[in-house]
Order: C-alpha cells, then structure tokens, then sequence
C-alpha cells in the first residue's frame, strides 16, 4: 500500500514538472511585465564586483618591472659565466698559452695569461658576450635606461676569474 501512494506522489510531481517547464520555458509564455534589461542594482553590484577583484588583482602586477629587471641581469651573468668558460676552454683548445683567444665569427677576446678566463674589460669579457640593452663600465653591467637609487645596486661584477655576482636590491 505504501509503495502504491508513493508511486501516485511521484506521478503528480512528473505532471507538475513537465507542466512547468512546458508553459515557462519550451512554450516561452511566460510573462515579461514590460522588464527589458537589467535593473540598475544589478548593474551597480556588477561594477561594484569588477572594482573588487580588480583592486585585489592590480598589486600583482604593479611590480613587474622590477621582476622583469632582476631576470635580465641574471640571463646576462648566465651569459658572462658561459662566455668566460667558452673562453677558457678555445683557451686550452689552443694550448693554453696566449693573452688572446679567437672566438666563433672571428671576434678576438682578451684573456689572462695565466687563467685562460677573459678580461674584465670591453676587450675581453665586453668583446665575448653581446651586450645589447646592457651598459659595462669596466667589470660593471647595468641595464640602459634604468639608475638604482640611492646606495641600492640593480648590476652584474664580473671577476676575471669567470665569476659574475648579482646585486639586485635596488631593481
């Protein structure tokens, strides 16, 4: 008796479904009361929404210049370091003697005599590695364009040992 009452509820639920989908959405007779848009709260909470997420989203990316800065000079120590050891090493390759080595596309690097690792120098390090966007000053390598403030360092040292440090606190 139980399982026949339910299945009667369960019926009418069905018919009650399908009679409100068919007149709401399949018939599209439902009733529009002359609203065409949205009201003007809903818009107001919309923008409201937008200038939340977008002032918890604006910090992220405020700082990226000094991210983008720190990445350059650490790709140019990569490079410094990788020239020096290629320097090196057509150093040894042509016996290990000599205060210059000549590196692919003929270009003439300065190096120590006793090390084989370039110069810090224009000549040397300066000649093995393409500096675009970069400005030496002896050993020093700083990015065109950008001075750090005050007693802060955004720069590369390159030691003629083949060694490059990053001082990066003031990018």
């Amino acid at each position: 008796m139980y399982c026949l009452s339910t299945r009667i509820v369960s019926k009418y639920r069905l018919v009650w479904i399908y009679r409100f989908f068919k007149l709401n959405f399949m018939g599209n007779k439902m009733k529009r009361n002359g609203q065409q848009g949205f009201t003007l709260i809903e818009l107001i909470m919309v923008i409201v929404i937008l200038g939340i997420l977008a002032a918890t989203a604006l910090p992220k990316f405020v700082d990226l210049g000094s991210n983008a800065r720190e990445s350059s000079l650490n790709g140019l120590a990569g490079a410094l370091r990788s020239a020096a050891v290629i320097s090196k090493s057509t150093w040894l390759a042509n016996g290990g003697s000599g205060t210059s080595v000549t590196m692919d596309g003929n270009t003439t690097v300065t190096v120590s005599g006793s090390t084989g690792y370039p110069t810090a120098d224009a000549a040397g390090i300066g000649a093995a590695v393409d500096l675009s966007g970069f400005l030496q000053t002896g050993a020093t390598f700083t990015i065109i364009d950008y001075t750090a403030t005050g007693s802060t360092k955004c720069e590369v040292v390159y030691a003629a040992g083949g060694t490059a440090t990053l001082f990066v606190d003031g990018c």
